[in-house]
């Protein structure tokens, strides 16, 4: 059974940095392709940034240059640096294996004008 466990969300100033984590079990971690996720009140979740078994990397546009995904195999954890984060980024954000169906908890982050 697939489990995810989003953590290191948190409230920042606009222009601030977090580093968000996602641990998960379950699967073969390093033949998975992982991403993140957020969500606002009210909008539809959205893809934020993906990274593939053989660690290529994509973002949304909105993120570009600003935050970076990366995974530790060796800990079955995929990363999430958010730099120069803006109010717009305000969400609770979730991770999960790209062909899985399990969502964890996620982890708020509010960024503050």
């Amino acid at each position: 059974q697939v489990h995810v466990v989003e953590s290191g969300g948190g409230l920042v100033q606009a222009g601030g940095s977090l580093r968000l984590s996602c641990a998960v079990t379950g699967i073969i971690f390093n033949r998975n392709d992982i991403a993140w996720y957020r969500q606002v009140p009210g909008k539809q979740r959205e893809l934020v940034a993906s990274i593939s078994a053989f660690g290529i990397t994509n973002y949304v546009d909105s993120v570009k240059g600003r935050f970076t995904i990366s995974r530790d195999n060796a800990k079955n954890t995929v990363y999430l640096q958010a730099n120069n984060l803006k109010p717009e980024d305000t969400g609770v954000y979730y991770c999960k294996p790209v062909y899985a169906n399990s969502w964890g908890q996620g982890t708020q982050v509010t960024v503050s004008s």
